[in-house]
């Protein structure tokens, strides 16, 4: 704040007011003086000031009922809390409707500097997160996509270029850039979008599994098939089927997709009826699968029928812009849904966040603010909350450990970061969650792995 802060002072006795007012005038802040709640709020309407000093017990409005009201039209104010009559309850019910700070009366004059000190650094903190916020809400978004970067506004005008048509669609990018959530974005504003978005997670099955979950089954059709089951391709009839890892299929289930791309029917395993089906077909991959053509472990006719249109989504390191956005998008809705009142995040923080190479991209960043929220007992997260990061940052391989030792280091790494929960730390990972149970077995890791 280039400016020095405007101070209301809020109280029905007159001798606190003055008193007040003198002492922060002498220090060169801009102050004023009211005797009552109804009062304040009027000349607030005319006149916004920085930071209110409020006295609770006051006839008429009382100073809880005026914070309420400051709060909800102003909240970017910087309420602080007076009183001579201290109790547990008013203490806890003012932090709760948003009060800074909670003094009582008579007040130390040597601790108000330093408190509008302090106060002052949090309401610029405060109004640039408000910012941030409505940077959030006006961003063109889909779904759960949020970017500002000229990377991302790429990937906005593809999602808005391609969703009209039935085109099939190739989506690369590495492991948490938010794949799924391109695909969700362009069905999402199809002409499909009131019809089943069925996602499919190639690499989570065997090739016997695959074949059943994405044809489905008669019944009988092999032990255990007591009942007829519908697959995923019947299911998105209409809608869009979503293929994320589409790189790990076999070749004989290359084969049978390429077959239903071309035909648009299929048989259920174990059928004899064709089954017609309608879906648009959406697919994802981390892997370079030009190079799997050359290696000969992806057909090039499937590739080419399954890349008519291309979009790549960049990894956060090569959008760190978004960085900030990002980060106020998940503070905002994990606060929200975890309903604890952390509103900011300080700037320190953002730098730091900004700074670290996001390995697992965005859905590490959002497991990293869900953590922060969840463990920080302020409203303001600071580097402090991060830290863990840090130390998952230091411990990179070295030269001479084997490809097993690596892969160990890095899966204990992420359950450390994790706290030990193993759908979270598949996610990071980019794997299911049975897949991580057997690497965690092979290497000999617990669960609960802390680093």
């Amino acid at each position: 704040m280039t400016r020095q802060p405007s101070i209301l002072i809020v109280d029905d006795e007159y001798a606190v007011q003055e008193s007040l007012k003198v002492w922060f005038q002498k220090s060169g802040y801009a102050a004023r003086g009211v005797g009552s709640g109804e009062e304040a709020l009027q000349v607030l309407e005319e006149d916004p000031y920085d930071l209110v000093f409020l006295d609770i017990m006051m006839p008429g409005m009382d100073g809880l009922e005026a914070l309420r009201h400051i709060k909800q039209n102003y909240p970017a104010t910087i309420v602080v809390m007076m009183t001579a009559y201290a109790s547990i309850e008013s203490a806890v019910e003012a932090m709760k409707e948003g009060a800074s700070d909670y003094l009582l009366k008579p007040l130390d004059p040597d601790m108000l500097d330093p408190l509008v000190t302090r106060l002052t650094q949090y309401k610029e903190l405060l109004e640039e997160n408000i910012m941030l916020r409505e940077q959030v809400s006006r961003m063109v978004r889909f779904e759960n996509l949020v970017g500002q970067s000229p990377a991302m506004q790429r990937v906005f005008n593809m999602i808005r270029d391609v969703a009209p048509t039935d085109s099939p669609v190739l989506i690369t990018g590495e492991t948490g850039t938010g794949k799924e959530m391109v695909a969700k974005a362009i069905h999402a504003v199809s002409p499909r979008c009131d019809a089943p978005f069925v996602a499919v997670n190639c690499g989570a099955f065997s090739e016997h599994l695959l074949e059943s979950e994405l044809f489905g089954h008669e019944k009988g059709a092999f032990t255990g098939a007591i009942h007829m089951r519908k697959g995923r391709l019947e299911l998105s009839h209409g809608g869009t089927l979503f293929l994320d890892e589409v790189g790990e299929i076999s070749a004989r289930m290359q084969v049978d997709l390429l077959r239903v791309l071309e035909e648009k029917r299929f048989y259920r395993v174990g059928g004899e009826k064709p089954i017609e089906t309608d879906f648009r077909i959406i697919a994802a991959t981390n892997r370079d699968l030009k190079q799997a053509i050359a290696e000969g472990s992806f057909r090039s006719d499937l590739y080419y029928r399954l890349n008519v249109i291309s979009i790549h989504v960049p990894p956060l390191r090569e959008r760190t812009e978004d960085i900030p956005l990002l980060a106020q998008h998940f503070l905002q809705r994990f606060s929200r849904e975890i309903n604890k009142p952390v509103d900011a995040i300080s700037h320190e923080a953002v730098v730091f966040l900004c700074r670290y190479p996001w390995p697992g991209n965005v859905r590490e960043l959002q497991n990293a603010v869900e953590r922060a929220v969840v463990l920080s007992r302020k409203r303001r997260l600071g580097v402090e909350e991060f830290g863990f990061l840090q130390r998952a940052e230091a411990s990179v391989p070295t030269a001479d450990q084997t490809l097993d030792e690596v892969v160990r280091d890095h899966i204990k790494r992420v359950l450390a970061a994790q706290g030990g929960n193993i759908s979270k730390a598949a996610e990071v990972l980019g794997i299911h969650r049975s897949t991580l149970h057997k690497k965690i077995k092979l290497y000999g890791l617990s669960e609960s792995a802390t680093g």
